[in-house]
């Protein structure tokens, strides 16, 4: 099918999970920009999500269905290499995802992820729609580094600048230089493929920029905000009353800087948090953390004492009655991070954030402007900036003035169909070869 500016684009959001069975940013992003394709003129969206081995499969195929939704599947995979960001089922991908993707003919295939899905799935659909634009948005790292992609080296909260064979060999003894080589060429390989790129932060960008992607087909498009109720600013009981609530929200991962946040705590002195102040965490997920992470996190709640609550994991939904009761929120990663979601929330809701002052963290939040910044990775800076603000009442009214709305996700959408559009249009000049053959290296 060829369009026009004038006719309507049929998209598939390709996610690695669905925010109904795996509630994490990326996988709410890539929902949200479905549903604001659904809404905007001149397109019509398909969303297709990740499932593994948690998730019982349904017979010999790999799609599923998804209650109450005539435009959303779900695909089965569990079968991946972590290492080559592979999926070695190319059976189910050969018969299931390309026979779906030839059957939908969307004239957009836009991976939000590929983790656990694989890079092969990019392949099949190439493969199936020579023609049809492919689009990739990255959330972090991944195919750059294969800590988790979050470039921190192991072993510590070291900030990794760049990747190579020989840095990520001194992360990973046990893998060969020649095989890190080998991993960058096959899934630079696989991405080539592709049309475009997408990254919601110009931080992000610009480390795919160095790492080899070609910046004319690069752009940053934000993740747009899906949320109606705004939560008002908590209601004072006079005016003497300090703004002394902080939380957290958040996975209690150790790349999210937890430990850092509860040993700040522990630092500000007593006659400057006083009875009022008080940090309430709202994450979940510390239960498949490792050992010695849950254990230390146990030792610095106990430590804390009275002065912070640990209320479990929360739900999207909730996010405008949880905010109610909150002042600050506070982002203590000790990663780079992107574009967190809880950015975008808690401008949504008029709160101020203290963050890490390093990658897309810096980049979002303006410090002095809309929130405060400290370095990464150390409480006696955060508990100063903490501090700060217990003693200068003022500062939340300058902040909170500050705030600036986020981007919806209809507004996300437009700017995403704009993209669309121009690579169609670069790709109907110029349209691609498929290079068949391309053989994965261990």
């Amino acid at each position: 099918m060829t369009t026009s500016a004038g006719q309507t684009l049929r998209v598939l959001v390709v996610s690695h999970g669905h925010p109904a069975l795996s509630l994490g940013g990326a996988e709410v992003a890539s929902y949200n920009l479905h549903q604001g394709l659904k809404s905007a003129a001149g397109s019509q969206s398909f969303f297709l999500a990740r499932v593994g081995d948690t998730y019982p499969r349904h017979g010999r195929s790999a799609l599923m269905g998804v209650s109450d939704a005539d435009d959303e599947l779900l695909y089965h995979a569990d079968d991946y290499d972590h290492f080559l960001i592979s999926n070695r089922n190319t059976g189910d991908i050969q018969r299931d995802l390309r026979r779906f993707a030839r059957t939908l003919r969307p004239d957009v295939v836009h991976f939000h992820h590929f983790i656990g899905l694989g890079l092969e799935a990019l392949y099949a659909v190439r493969d199936a729609l020579p023609n049809a634009v492919i689009a990739v948005t990255f959330h972090e790292f991944l195919p750059i580094c294969h800590h988790h992609g979050q470039m921190v080296k192991t072993g510590g909260n070291k900030l990794c600048e760049a990747s190579s064979p020989i840095a990520c060999n001194g992360c990973f003894p046990e893998i060969s230089p020649g095989a890190f080589l080998r991993r960058k060429h096959f899934i630079q390989s696989i991405l080539s493929l592709a049309d475009g790129f997408i990254a919601p932060s110009r931080f992000l960008m610009d480390r795919y920029v160095a790492w080899g992607l070609p910046e004319e087909k690069c752009a940053v498009i934000e993740n747009g905000l899906n949320v109606r109720e705004r939560a008002p600013p908590r209601v004072l009981e006079d005016p003497t009353q300090r703004r002394s609530r902080f939380a957290y929200f958040g996975q209690m991962t150790p790349y999210k800087g937890i430990d850092v946040l509860l040993e700040a705590v522990q630092r500000i002195p007593k006659a400057v948090w006083g009875d009022d102040a008080s940090l309430t965490i709202f994450g979940g997920n510390l239960e498949r953390q490792p050992e010695p992470f849950r254990k230390k996190i146990g030792k610095l709640l106990k430590k804390t004492g009275d002065r912070v609550r640990f209320a479990g994991a929360y739900q999207n939904k909730d996010m405008p009655s949880l905010m109610r009761q909150v002042d600050w929120v506070l982002m203590p990663s000790v990663w780079w991070e992107n574009s967190p979601v809880i950015i975008q929330e808690a401008f949504f809701h008029k709160r101020p954030l203290i963050c890490s002052g390093i990658g897309g963290m810096a980049e979002k939040v303006r410090d002095g402007v809309d929130g405060l910044h400290f370095r990464a990775a150390s409480p006696e800076d955060l508990a100063d900036r903490m501090s700060e603000v217990l003693r200068t009442p003022k500062i939340w009214d300058q902040l909170h003035k500050g705030i600036v709305d986020p981007k919806t996700h209809f507004d996300s959408a437009q700017e995403h169909l704009t993209f669309y559009r121009t690579l169609k249009a670069g790709r109907s000049s110029s349209p691609n070869v498929f290079p068949g053959g391309l053989q994965k290296s261990a």
